[in-house]
C-alpha cells in the first residue's frame, strides 16, 4: 500500500468517496452497474417531485419576516439619535444666525459711537433737541405761531410788564386750549 491510496477494492482499485456514502431511498444504488457500461457524455438530470399546484412557496419566508423585524429594530433605534442630530443642527443654525444678528447690531452701534464721538455732530444735535445757540449766533422761537427774536440766550421784553401769579396763567393756559 502507497502511503496515499488508502482503502483498496477488490479489483486494486483505490475506494472514492462516493461508494462510502449513502443512497437516497427510492434510487438505485449504483452496486449491480458497471461503470464501464455507462455512457460518458450522458447524464440524466435528478428527479424533483412533482409538487401539487395548492403546495406553493408562502409570500414571507420566514427569513424575510426576520429581515423586515430587525430593519424596524433597527430603524426604531436609530430614530432618537437621528431626531436629536437634527435638532442639534437646527440649533446651530438657528445660533448662527442669531450671532450674525448682533455681530450687524455691533458694527451699528460703533458706528454711532464714532459718529457721538464728532464735535460736530454733538454741537448740531444740541442746537436742534435742546435750542442751544452759539454766542453770536441769533435765536429765533415761534410761539403760537408768532416769531419772538432775541440775541443768543434773550427773548426782548414782554409788552405786559406786570407779572401775573402763576395760577392765572395756569387758567389761561387751560382756557386758550379748551377755545
Amino acid at each position: 500500500m502507497s502511503a496515499g491510496s488508502g482503502r483498496r477494492r477488490s479489483t486494486g482499485r483505490p475506494l472514492s468517496h462516493a461508494a462510502s456514502r449513502p443512497v437516497p431511498a427510492g434510487t438505485r444504488s449504483g452496486a449491480g452497474s458497471r461503470p464501464e457500461a455507462r455512457r460518458p457524455g450522458r447524464r440524466t438530470p435528478p428527479r424533483t417531485p412533482a409538487r401539487p399546484a395548492a403546495a406553493r412557496r408562502p409570500l414571507f419566508t420566514g427569513r424575510t419576516v426576520v429581515f423586515v423585524g430587525l430593519l424596524l429594530l433597527l430603524s426604531l433605534t436609530l430614530a432618537g439619535p437621528v431626531r436629536q442630530w437634527l435638532d442639534g443642527r437646527a440649533e446651530i443654525a438657528r445660533l448662527a444666525a442669531e450671532s450674525t444678528a448682533y455681530d450687524e447690531r455691533i458694527a451699528d452701534l460703533q458706528a454711532e459711537l464714532e459718529r457721538q464721538a464728532d464735535p460736530a455732530w454733538t454741537a448740531r444735535e444740541a442746537r436742534e433737541r435742546l435750542a442751544y445757540v452759539l454766542p453770536g449766533d441769533r435765536l429765533v422761537v415761534v410761539v403760537d405761531g408768532e416769531a419772538a427774536e432775541g440775541d443768543a440766550g434773550t427773548l426782548p421784553d414782554a409788552v405786559d410788564a406786570a407779572p401775573r401769579p402763576w395760577y392765572e396763567e395756569l387758567l389761561g393756559s387751560v382756557a386758550g386750549a379748551d377755545g
